[in-house]
């Protein structure tokens, strides 16, 4: 089990992310939680067998439909997580 936190940036708010990457996590078994920040980029942490945390970065680069990323920086991370949630934004 890995975790991981990325920090999401172009335009990443207002395009359904959040939604989408809580979709693609769910398909992929990877647990967490994802939320907006106030500077316009998108938060996540994600946890899990490695190769669904792999696929769940890198659907991250793409996002969904309407989505323009820049970039996604990861760090590792820690924390024990049940399911997949949107949080509020902070």
């Amino acid at each position: 089990m890995i975790v991981r936190r990325l920090s999401i940036r172009g335009r990443v708010q207002g395009v359904g992310y959040r939604w989408s990457m809580t979709r693609e996590a769910e398909r992929l078994g990877v647990s967490g939680w994802v939320r907006n920040r106030l500077d316009g980029s998108v938060e996540a942490v994600v946890a899990g067998h490695a190769e669904g945390v792999e696929a769940l970065i890198a659907w991250a680069h793409r996002g969904p439909a309407g989505a323009a990323v820049i970039a996604v920086d990861i760090e590792e991370a820690t924390g024990v997580f049940d399911g997949f949630a949107q949080r509020p934004t902070a």
